[in-house]
């Protein structure tokens, strides 16, 4: 099933508290963080009047005015850079990117050359946070559908966030804003409107570098993150009809990787599935096999399968993106092969 037929999960979830969805969490997140600490701004292209591409930054202008709402030109390599430099005189800008796409336009360098290697060349700190749209199902086609999250996970000096709720949304982008060091933050854009959580209005915040177990299981277990999170709980409940008891993990964070969670349900379940709408070369299930290698060899009972999109660009037609997408009849199908063993 592709990112657009995802349906409202009820993950995570605390009883009697408002049904947020992804899209309104993280404006959430934004206000409060910017209420709280003074130091706080947002800086990017149309987030201001127009309130952003997605809408996210909506009514924030009104709300905080132009010195700290500040709208840029189509110009990604400002926009990170002057956040960049901000950062390291002390504020903690928070900038958006229309698409994440467009990191690769000129905001690379900044992020990656300056940003990331602040503390370790000159010992100062660079507190900034660059989130945007990513991923595919929205028929957006090669320019405006990547998951490019492997060009920073290897980048040491950058943590990476990859939520797939509501909840999380606003609680890692509230660590990730409070951070001392860049975080990358990717919202899929599919789960926008399309997921709605349980979401307190009051503070909190959601670790960096810490999975969480979103369906319990002991035949094998599927590790996964982002939009591919709802398609793999979809997929285990369709196992489950045959008997099968799929245990789900969802990393949140892909840098700090929650190594201790992967190896203890490798060991446990001694099947692994590792699923993502990256690209299969080069993609995070590699590294998270090689962790399991290491750490886990002796438990496994079969080898550990990846279900990714192929190396290929993004498809702009409807029938090829949804082809090139992981779906729930892949995972079912390679779920089934490697139950077998």
């Amino acid at each position: 099933m592709r990112p657009g037929g995802v349906v409202a999960q009820p993950i995570g979830r605390i009883p009697r508290m408002p049904e947020t969805t992804f899209l309104e969490a993280v404006n959430s997140a934004l206000k409060e963080e910017m209420h709280a600490d003074e130091r706080v701004f947002l800086i990017g292209e149309d987030i201001g009047a127009y309130g952003g591409a997605f809408k996210v930054t909506a009514g924030m202008l009104d709300e905080f005015g132009p010195e700290r709402i500040i709208d840029t030109p189509i110009a990604e390599a400002a926009v990170i850079g002057a956040a960049a430099g901000a950062a390291m005189c002390g504020m903690r800008p928070v900038a958006e990117l229309q698409f994440i796409d467009f990191i690769s336009c000129g905001g690379f360098d900044q992020l990656v050359t300056v940003a990331a290697k602040s503390r370790f060349r000159n010992g100062v700190p660079c507190p900034l946070v660059v989130r945007g749209p990513a991923g595919g199902g929205g028929r957006g086609g090669p320019f405006h559908s990547a998951c490019p999250e492997m060009w920073f996970v290897s980048t040491p000096g950058i943590k990476v966030v990859f939520p797939a709720t509501a909840y999380d949304a606003k609680g890692l982008l509230k660590s990730a804003i409070r951070d001392p060091d860049p975080v990358l933050f990717l919202e899929h854009k599919f789960l926008y409107r399309r997921i709605k959580d349980e979401v307190p209005n009051e503070d909190y915040v959601v670790p960096l570098g810490q999975a969480v177990e979103r369906r319990a299981g002991d035949d094998m277990t599927i590790i996964t993150y982002g939009a591919m999170v709802h398609t793999s709980l979809e997929a285990a409940e369709e196992l489950a009809k045959n008997g099968h008891n799929v245990r789900v993990i969802d990393l949140r964070t892909l840098v700090p990787l929650d190594e201790e969670t992967i190896v203890k349900a490798a060991m446990e379940t001694s099947k692994v599935m590792i699923v993502h709408e990256d690209t299969r070369r080069g993609g995070l299930a590699g590294e998270i096999a090689a962790v399991i290698n290491e750490n886990a060899f002796d438990y496994l009972d079969g080898p550990i399968v990846r279900v990714t999109a192929p190396d290929t660009p993004v498809p702009y037609a409807p029938t090829l993106e949804d082809a090139y997408l992981p779906q729930v009849a892949d995972i079912v199908e390679a779920a089934s092969e490697l139950l077998q063993y």
